[in-house]
């Protein structure tokens, strides 16, 4: 594949507009250690990974290891009996409009990501899916590693990549890979914390494909 323009998708808050499925996740957590309850704006505004470190911001507290696998344990048991959810209004369209070979890479459980993305009938359209095995249950960190493996795998460790993701996390994890990034505003995190990253951000996924398209 060495050569040709490759798109890395993420998942959540990105093809998947599951927003209000792990604000309500996140909520069932937090109300297990009697925290405050969150709206989508403040998840949006506030939202970051390490993820113990949001919950710590949350409660306005330290989070330590042990309480953060509990926290992650529920808010992934909430999460799973709310699904399934709905892709982005233009996700579809927006895989279809993109010239070049495609992969997903997710932070969610690989063993549920692999059947969501083929409820939706899309894994025909990435030459790679990884998410992260489930004793990473607790982990919580960022995505940066992740995506250097997944390149890795794929045989891409060049510039010829470029991202599209939801989150600050996101465009850190392109930067270590070497990677162009796109950030796209209508998932976890808003406009206004998505540009302190310092790549674009734009409103749609068809508008992010069509300035991956012109990057690099």
């Amino acid at each position: 594949m060495s050569g040709e323009r490759h798109l890395v998708w993420d998942w959540n808050g990105t093809l998947s507009d599951d927003l209000t499925l792990v604000v309500s996740a996140t909520n069932a957590a937090l109300g297990s250690v009697g925290g405050p309850e969150i709206t989508a704006e403040q998840h949006r505004q506030d939202f970051r990974r390490p993820i113990a470190d949001y919950y710590a911001g949350v409660l306005g507290r330290p989070v330590d290891a042990a309480e953060f696998v509990e926290l992650d344990r529920r808010f992934h048991e909430a999460y799973l009996a709310g699904l399934p959810c709905e892709l982005a209004a233009d996700a579809e369209e927006a895989l279809r409009a993109w010239s070049g070979t495609q992969s997903l890479l997710s932070m969610w459980f690989h063993s549920d990501l692999v059947p969501a993305v083929a409820a939706h009938g899309l894994t025909d359209h990435f030459a790679r899916i990884d998410g992260v095995p489930r004793q990473w249950l607790g982990q919580g960190s960022s995505k940066g590693p992740r995506l250097v493996a997944h390149l890795t795998e794929l045989g891409l460790t060049d510039a010829s990549v470029v991202m599209i993701g939801d989150t600050v996390d996101d465009a850190h994890a392109a930067a270590a890979a070497g990677a162009d990034c796109v950030l796209y505003s209508g998932g976890f995190s808003s406009a206004e914390q998505l540009r302190t990253a310092g790549v674009p951000v734009v409103d749609t996924l068809l508008e992010a494909v069509w300035l991956a398209q012109r990057t690099g």
